[in-house]
């Protein structure tokens, strides 16, 4: 059973272990849990549902006061405090779950003909409150796609699979996997998103080197809108004017409902292997991570950690006997105190990884790089999904832990980099607290990378001070990245939390533009309002 005010499945916990623990408590203090609100206690906050009875949708509509807790709210920090504390504010009035487009389409009607707002609900993971309810004096229905979850059709020669929008990151691999295919997108949020979502808010896999990002990988689909069905037909490309592709591409749920996409797929490799290196200093690091990049070895995946992150994960991980001979192991060949850790995987036929990993080795070297084999890339293979369970076991320590992430050019990295983690840093000293920041690199391009930055505070003796320190670490860092050359978000999208500061980003025309273009698909504005635009 997935967890009501938290991530996945309620069974599965992922503990911090002992010198994990020390080491939180030394750099932030002793933290204090705060009490969680019990599931029932939280059904029984939730209003009677406003919405009509219409004999053409009410089969396809639940109105039950579970069901619209659990379709309250995603997984940014603020809906975690408001699910954790009760204050939860907006319910659904019901959740929707259609079984076709078709009956999306009579969702759309019902909603235009009882002046309803709609939010598309995908997997629940955003992080920047795309699906949560806002108070507009009208009634809200949640419509989840769970149930347009299936391959529908498998196009060989093309190299295309349409998928309904709802299918999950693992039933996409498996869907795929049983026919000699793999799409190859692997967000953190794999186990639980959609590919309508990530097709929604743009996202990007930990594999983009090799496959691609999300705008790479969808070649068109179906989307339900109030002014009738879109069709995107599968063209490789075109220099037929604007592409409409990018139009419903980080839409948001603002132009329409996405219930059919079309997947640029790939055949399953031959061979993969994630492999880990440690450079003695961050300079070496970043320097070497460009140079693998702009000289295109064929890597798919790339994650490069700085000094405060590789302490910080070799302190999480456990089993301190081997971390101590590691730790012994690379300060004889030179990486010690601010070494850094570089993690890439090689994928494809075996010529294809054997070559690639030989050229990515000998420029390691030259930037002084330690090579430590496949062991540690393993541990991250493993794990890599399972990363966001790690909240719930330091809630239960007193600790909140919230990530920012954006995107820049490479001659800008370092001096954003080192803002952000700088106003992070010092965001509650005057409140007598201290925040634990680091950062790594991921989703990298010639022309600059992704910056993913993780912060973990202590939280206060209130659910409003804890929700207060969090307010004004992420505005005040968010505000600084948008006016430093950096994108409110690379890979998150923009939701309700990062609509404020779109506008430095895109400029009075450049919003103007996408208002008009959501003027033109839901000119009522009933579409998942207050998302995109604030």
């Amino acid at each position: 059973m997935r967890r009501w005010n938290g991530w996945g499945d309620e069974q599965f916990s992922l503990e911090l272990p002992e010198q994990g623990q020390a080491f939180l408590t030394d750099r932030l203090g002793g933290g204090s849990p705060l009490a969680d609100i019990t599931l029932h206690a939280a059904c029984e906050q939730v209003p009677e549902s406003r919405l009509p009875s219409d004999p053409q949708v009410d089969d396809l509509i639940d109105r039950s006061p579970e069901t619209r807790v659990r379709h309250a709210r995603g997984q940014s920090l603020p809906d975690w405090l408001a699910m954790r504390s009760g204050d939860i504010g907006e319910f659904p009035d019901g959740v929707a779950f259609p079984n076709t487009s078709t009956d999306v389409r009579a969702l759309l009607h019902y909603a235009n003909d009882k002046d309803i707002q709609l939010i598309p609900y995908g997997g629940g993971t955003s992080v920047a409150g795309h699906i949560n309810p806002v108070d507009q004096g009208k009634p809200v229905l949640t419509v989840s796609l769970a149930n347009l979850n299936r391959l529908m059709d498998l196009d060989r020669e093309s190299q295309i699979a349409t998928f309904g929008a709802g299918t999950p990151g693992p039933l996409v691999e498996s869907q795929l996997r049983a026919h000699g295919y793999t799409l190859g997108h692997f967000p953190q949020s794999f186990e639980l998103s959609t590919i309508g979502g990530w097709v929604a808010s743009r996202s990007s896999g930990q594999q983009s080197l090799r496959y691609g990002r999300i705008e790479q990988l969808f070649a068109g689909g179906r989307i339900e809108t109030l002014q009738g069905t879109l069709t995107i037909p599968t063209i490789p490309a075109s220099s037929a004017g604007p592409d409409v592709r990018e139009m419903i591409l980080g839409s948001e749920g603002r132009l329409g409902l996405i219930t059919e996409v079309k997947a640029r797929i790939s055949r399953l490799p031959e061979q993969e292997s994630f492999h880990v290196v440690f450079f003695p200093d961050w300079d070496k690091a970043r320097t070497a991570a460009r140079k693998l990049v702009q000289n295109r070895v064929q890597l798919s995946m790339l994650r490069l950690s700085n000094a405060i992150e590789t302490e910080t994960q070799l302190a999480l991980a456990g089993h301190p006997k081997l971390i101590g001979l590691l730790e012994r192991f690379l300060a004889f060949r030179g990486a010690e105190d601010g070494k850094c850790m570089m993690t890439f995987g090689v994928t494809g036929s075996k010529a294809q990884c054997r070559g690639a990993l030989a050229e990515a080795r000998k420029l390691c070297s030259d930037y002084k790089g330690v090579y430590t084999g496949t062991k540690l890339g393993a541990k991250w293979a493993e794990k890599r999904f399972t990363m966001p369970y790690l909240r719930e076991a330091l809630w239960q320590m007193g600790y909140a832990v919230d990530t920012l992430e954006t995107a820049t050019d490479w001659d800008n990295v370092d001096t954003l980099m080192n803002r952000i983690e700088t106003n992070l840093r010092e965001g509650l000293t005057d409140r007598n607290e201290r925040t634990h920041v680091f950062t790594h690199l991921s989703h990298f391009y010639g022309q600059g990378c992704s910056i993913y930055t993780t912060y973990v505070f202590r939280v206060a003796d209130s659910y409003n001070e804890t929700l207060s320190r969090w307010q004004h670490l992420k505005n005040t860092t968010s505000d600084l990245i948008v006016r430093n050359r950096g994108t409110i978000s690379h890979q998150h999208g923009v939701g309700k939390d990062h609509a404020p500061f779109l506008p430095v980003e895109k400029g009075e025309l450049g919003m103007r533009a996408i208002r008009s273009l959501t003027q033109s698909f839901d000119p009522d504005q009933r579409l998942n309002p207050k998302t995109l635009l604030d």
